[in-house]
């Protein structure tokens, strides 16, 4: 283990210090900061010359800041010969702008894939992208882990009565549908559609029966929880019991929280793929990825599958 190396930017410097205790590592050594100007400054203190390099650096807020200071430590390190250098992203932003589907509009996921390879990156690290193609806008390998399993197993052991699963629109409903069969619940699905290019939607109907039952919905993220609140009411207004929520990618951002607070949800479970902004009030339940990480780590430096992790 004296060839690995894990080191982190400033975007949420906890899971990289828990990934390290699950590795039995010391974390690596690194100088990243702004100066007045905005310039952000990266130093490695340590040498890492054919050394296996991990950057564990989710693209959270402020992202754009996250993204450049995760680009300038991959270039860092190339600089420093590392012998091989793996971008660990916990949270893959620009995720939703994976297609063309106005005029004259970006692919940033891709323009973002881009950006990573240039740097120098030799293989990236993330869980749950928002849209599964994403991984081919990579000329480099992309190993994509899933929370699915940890958050079944939570509410495998709630032992909740009469449970359905619900998407919370079209394209999450194949991981949905993992869930369900995992759980030996049904599935339901609600049918949304995008305000334009607001972070706004409208809730249009539910595929399947939610009556007298108890809903878990299921998503990737919960952004403005805007959708997460019309859901739950939705939910409760065709007759569903009660109404549980669970993502892998709490973003929370704007009055997120206050709405979640004011929800009649009963929790919403997330993991810590992105740093606690707030105090979260006892309704959300935060799950630690840092072991699921940890191995997926130890797995790529030692040549291991990481298929089998989720076997």
């Amino acid at each position: 283990m004296d060839e690995l190396k894990v080191f982190t930017g400033n975007a949420h410097p906890a899971l990289a210090k828990a990934i390290c205790t699950y590795l039995k590592i010391p974390l690596g050594k690194a100088e990243v900061f702004e100066f007045s100007n905005e310039n952000i400054f990266v130093r490695i203190r340590e040498n890492v010359r054919e050394r296996d390099v991990f950057v564990v650096q989710p693209l959270s807020t402020p992202v754009n800041k996250n993204l450049v200071e995760l680009l300038i430590m991959i270039d860092a390190f190339k600089r420093a010969s590392a012998g091989r250098i793996t971008a660990v992203i916990p949270y893959y932003a620009y995720g939703r702008t994976d297609k063309k589907d106005q005029p004259r509009v970006p692919i940033t996921a891709r323009l973002i894939a881009d950006l990573l390879t240039t740097a120098g990156a030799n293989r990236v690290l993330t869980m749950d992208l928002h849209a599964a193609q994403i991984q081919g806008f990579f000329n480099i390998p992309v190993d994509e882990l899933t929370a699915l399993s940890m958050l079944t197993n939570f509410f495998k052991e709630k032992k909740l009565d009469n449970l359905v699963v619900v998407a919370t629109d079209i394209g999450i409903s194949a991981r949905a549908r993992d869930m369900a069969s995992k759980l030996n619940a049904p599935l339901a699905i609600i049918e949304k559609r995008r305000i334009g290019n607001a972070d706004a939607t409208e809730t249009l109907d539910i595929i399947g029966h939610v009556e007298g039952m108890c809903a878990l919905t299921v998503d990737d993220e919960i952004d403005t929880a805007g959708s997460l609140v019309g859901a739950v009411k939705t939910l409760l207004e065709h007759g569903a019991t009660a109404v549980y929520s669970c993502c892998t990618h709490p973003v929370f951002s704007g009055k997120a929280i206050e709405r979640i607070s004011g929800s009649p949800v009963k929790e919403v479970v997330v993991t810590d793929t992105l740093p606690s902004k707030d105090k979260k009030p006892d309704k959300i339940t935060v799950l630690s990825i840092a072991p699921l990480f940890g191995e997926a780590i130890n797995r790529i430096h030692t040549g291991m599958s990481i298929g089998a992790l989720f076997e």
